[in-house]
């Protein structure tokens, strides 16, 4: 399969909470790292999604923020995933910046040049990557 999303995380669904209209779904890697998404009850039932279930979860690279040093709030993104920049790819206005995730998952940001150096991105900075759980696109074997 191929397919235009920069991150992509395969694991297994390990918590589910159901609503009336939505629910939150964690899909933990084998790694270890874990992403929350949310999605509509109706993609719960039609996509078969069951704890136990072998599943991705899939981000796009521009939905991804990336944040260095100490927080000085607290955000309301589901998905704060601390690593470490792994590699910048400059290019003419925005970045592609790849960080390793602690339980050794990669996840890839676009973000501005000007971001870049305003954060001091670099090879071994320590990052934080948030992204909403709304953003999470899911998916299952067929």
């Amino acid at each position: 399969m191929a397919i235009s999303a920069r991150n992509v995380f395969r694991g297994t669904v390990t918590a589910l909470s159901e609503g009336p209209i939505n629910a939150e779904v964690e899909i933990s890697t084998a790694s270890g790292d874990r992403i929350v998404a949310m999605v509509t009850d109706a993609s719960i039932k039609s996509l078969g999604i069951a704890k136990g279930r072998e599943a991705v979860a899939l981000v796009k690279a521009p939905w991804v923020v990336l944040m260095t040093g100490k927080p000085e709030f607290r955000f309301s993104a589901r998905n704060q995933l601390q690593g470490k920049v792994s590699k910048v790819a400059r290019g003419a206005v925005n970045s592609q910046v790849a960080v390793t995730l602690g339980g050794g998952s990669a996840i890839n940001a676009v973000v501005t040049n000007e971001a870049v150096d305003e954060l001091g991105l670099k090879v071994g900075s320590d990052v934080t990557a948030m992204f909403k759980a709304s953003h999470v696109m899911l998916g299952v074997p067929v």
